[in-house]
């Protein structure tokens, strides 16, 4: 399994990424399969540096917060007026109302919508997808909005992906004896901040130790903290190998 940091920017686009979004590809049926988690605002014109947009196979939603999915509306640009379309569909799994919510973003009507671009699917309340050589298991975590963290296997790698969350129980299961997991860190130690919205670098670096994380990826934080003070508040919690994401950084799991 590869993993692309296309996006890692928290809660809107950076200077120097665009919001979360990430590209895993794995082999499959003697070609290479393609998973984007999450494609948040200014992701799209990112992803290009790396691999057409049309050899996207799947797409898969932690949440409806703009900067995890609203550039699926330029993705729907993309494959209904390329010059060689129509494409043929590729999932979209998300929480409930993903497919009229992105209607409604580009003022379409809710039928057809997107759907005749995107084949939507609604994550299970608990439960694993088969998502070409991916198995994806999802559970509810501590968001304001219906979120979900994911643990993607494929052969023997498995990496673990916290969308946003606070701390909880249910990203220590997604995560247990993971590869990598790759944890959002919007808050900083040094300022107070609400419950059940996002974790501090300590506070993922506590939950990757609790589950056994081979490796802990910091992503999603946002442009007006300073990096290095996330890194400074995981490090003391986690003595595996630990570092912070940036925009085109590649992982081989």
């Amino acid at each position: 399994m590869k993993l692309t940091i296309v996006g890692c920017s928290g809660s809107f686009p950076g200077p120097d990424s665009p919001a979360s979004c990430y590209l895993l590809e794995a082999p499959y049926d003697g070609r290479t399969y393609r998973l984007l988690l999450d494609l948040g605002n200014g992701a799209l014109g990112h992803l290009q540096r790396y691999v057409d947009p049309l050899d996207v196979d799947a797409v898969a939603l932690s949440h409806l917060h703009a900067d995890h999915f609203f550039d699926l509306a330029s993705f729907y640009v993309y494959r209904r007026y390329h010059p060689k379309a129509p494409h043929p569909r590729i999932p979209v799994l998300g929480p409930r109302g993903t497919a009229s919510r992105l209607a409604r973003a580009y003022d379409l009507t809710e039928q057809p919508g997107m759907t005749e671009e995107f084949d939507f699917a609604t994550w299970p309340p608990e439960g694993v997808v088969e998502v070409g050589p991916f198995e994806v298991r999802v559970r509810r975590v501590a968001h304001p909005v219906e979120a979900y963290g994911m643990r993607i296997s494929a052969d023997s790698s498995v990496l673990a992906y916290s969308g946003d969350t606070g701390p909880c129980s249910q990203l220590e299961s997604l995560a247990a004896e993971a590869d990598v997991l790759l944890a959002e860190a919007a808050f900083v130690e040094s300022v107070e901040h609400p419950t059940d919205l996002h974790l501090t670098g300590r506070d993922a670096a506590e939950h990757a130790t609790r589950a056994g994380v081979r490796r802990l990826l910091l992503t999603h934080i946002p442009p007006w903290h300073d990096a290095a003070e996330v890194l400074a508040d995981a490090r003391p919690a986690f003595d595996g190998p630990l570092e912070l994401v940036h925009a085109g950084a590649t992982y081989e799991l």
